[in-house]
């Protein structure tokens, strides 16, 4: 078993992976690794064969190909950054010792100073919201069937129903419908759709798929195959309700379900993980609780744009690169971050004020339900650090506010972000 040494490694080779990489170059890092599992770098961009990424980065409209074609062209110009590709990371212990398999090298150790998680998300399946009925073919997560057509050529169905209003269900509707396959209809077991305005309005208006709000899918028919789907209207607690049965005849149900940030390493290694978002407990340098493990993305909560899986990627990437080369100051100051009336999340969940901090921190947020004309307010105590109007706050996209470090100086020890009505 070979070993070798970096400064900073990065596991995950997607768009935060990818951004960490050229932003730990570029301040410093003498060597730096890239480990993906998949074949390629890019993650999840590489199926996302769509437009409308990169308008906040590179002030133009790309492919999802196109956007991570960017950042590995970064990454290939920059002599420092190693990349391992097919390559599975198998454990990560607190000394900062990974030890990877792959094909060429066989199971191989690297040590680094500095860690940084940027693993992404993985799709909720059927057998984790226990959707009742027998087990067909024809039945896989919107992601897979994304892969399936974009990727590798092959069609996974030509009548389709797809649960769940996400944003990959809802480019996917659009995308089986350009397949020439008859898209029956979206459910949403919500009241409103997870997923962007953009992508409600550009998937399924303009393509007359309909779609069932408060609905969700009571049962799955078919044997070898599917064949249908029961579906049904559900109430306020999310039960269905009787009498309002109706069937869907389809030969493939697609689930966009929720994404799950992919924390099986940070739960192992002890770090922190938040029960609201799923990913590790950050500060604004994108820290974790355990020195020198840093995390970026969406294996830190789920964003609905690229763009600022980017931009988080490429903050951990320079504090990684401070830390490694011991960098970093003394803490002055710890102020924990909290959501509540009507905000579900808020990322990082802590911030620590070295000295000489003057940049303002981003907080990255998301509302609970939709809400019309009402005021974002991050409080310390009884007092108003700031304050932003929102005409529409919904839980398919983010809110991104900057806080004033001089203001986080003079706060309490803890801060509240809430919605004022």
């Amino acid at each position: 078993m070979y070993e070798q040494n970096f400064q900073v490694v990065i596991i995950g080779g997607g768009p935060a992976g990818l951004a960490a990489a050229v932003s730990a170059s570029d301040n410093g890092a003498e060597r730096v690794l890239v480990i993906e599992r998949d074949r390629e770098l890019g993650g999840i961009l590489q199926q996302c064969i769509h437009n409308g990424f990169g308008l906040h980065r590179f002030k133009e409209e790309l492919t999802g190909p196109g956007y991570a074609g960017r950042y590995i062209k970064m990454v290939q110009e920059r002599s420092n950054i190693t990349v391992l590709l097919d390559t599975m990371v198998l454990s990560v212990t607190e000394n900062k010792t990974i030890v990877g398999v792959n094909p060429q090298d066989g199971i191989f150790q690297i040590t680094a100073k500095a860690i940084i998680f940027a693993m992404g998300c993985r799709e909720r399946t059927r057998g984790a919201i226990r959707t009742p009925g027998t087990r067909p073919a024809g039945v896989l997560t919107a992601g897979a069937a994304q892969r399936m057509v974009n990727m590798e050529g092959y069609l996974p169905g030509k009548k389709v129903v797809i649960l769940g209003s996400g944003d990959i269900g809802l480019i996917m509707a659009r995308r089986m419908a350009l397949e020439g396959t008859r898209v029956e209809a979206v459910l949403e077991i919500m009241p409103y759709s997870n997923g962007l305005t953009r992508n409600v309005v550009q998937c399924l208006q303009d393509y007359n798929i309909p779609l069932y709000l408060a609905h969700t899918i009571l049962k799955i028919h078919g044997k070898e195959r599917i064949t249908g789907v029961t579906c049904a209207k559900v109430d306020q607690n999310m039960k269905p309700i009787a009498g309002t049965e109706f069937y869907l005849e389809c030969d493939c149900l697609l689930l966009s379900v929720g994404l799950i940030p992919e924390n099986e390493l940070s739960r192992e290694l002890g770090i922190q993980i938040d029960g609201l978002t799923s990913g590790p407990i950050v500060d604004q340098l994108r820290q974790t609780n355990m020195a020198g493990f840093f995390a970026a993305g969406n294996v830190v909560h789920v964003h609905d744009l690229v763009d600022f899986v980017s931009e988080e990627g490429e903050i951990a990437g320079k504090y990684a690169t401070a830390y490694a080369k011991s960098e970093i100051g003394a803490v002055n100051k710890v102020v924990a971050v909290t959501s509540a009336d009507g905000v579900r999340t808020v990322v990082p969940q802590m911030i620590n004020l070295h000295e000489g901090d003057t940049l303002p921190i981003r907080l990255y947020m998301r509302v609970g339900k939709t809400e019309r004309n009402v005021k974002l307010a991050i409080m310390s105590g009884a007092q108003i650090l700031l304050e932003k109007k929102l005409a529409v706050a919904k839980p398919g996209e983010m809110i991104v506010v900057e806080v004033p470090s001089d203001k986080l100086k003079t706060s309490d020890d803890k801060i509240t972000v809430i919605l004022k009505r």
